[in-house]
């Protein structure tokens, strides 16, 4: 990958984790969903901040990834954008509290391991 690559490449996956973060934490705030607070739920999703504020990061990532796949192919950029997974898995360990089974963590190995060999340039 070029720099500009990289660079869109990087933007794309920092923008697609903090849009799962600020999702998390508004769908936090709201609770579990059922059938007597449905429509409830749907309103809250409108007037939340952080809900909100993650939609907007998830278009900006959405932008940024489009932008990358007029310049890689998509066998590239696929895969390597899987990193949001490994990234995901750490803010839910280190912001949220969530226990990590030592199969994920094997599993955010071979992604890892998956994606340095998809986009290593020979």
């Amino acid at each position: 990958m070029t720099p500009s690559e990289f660079g869109l490449f990087f933007i794309s996956v920092l923008t697609s984790v903090a849009g799962q973060f600020f999702l998390k934490a508004g769908a936090s705030k709201l609770g579990k969903v059922n059938a007597s607070n449905l429509f409830s739920h749907i309103i809250g999703i409108a007037l939340t901040p952080e809900l909100l504020f993650g939609l907007t990061c998830y278009a900006l990532g959405a932008c940024a990834y489009i932008l990358l796949l007029t310049r890689v192919k998509l066998s590239v950029a696929g895969p390597a954008v899987s990193l949001v997974y490994v990234f995901s898995l750490l803010l839910g360990y280190f912001v949220f509290g969530e226990q990590i089974p030592v199969s994920r963590i094997v599993g955010l190995g071979l992604i890892v391991c998956g994606v340095v060999l998809v986009v290593w340039n020979k």
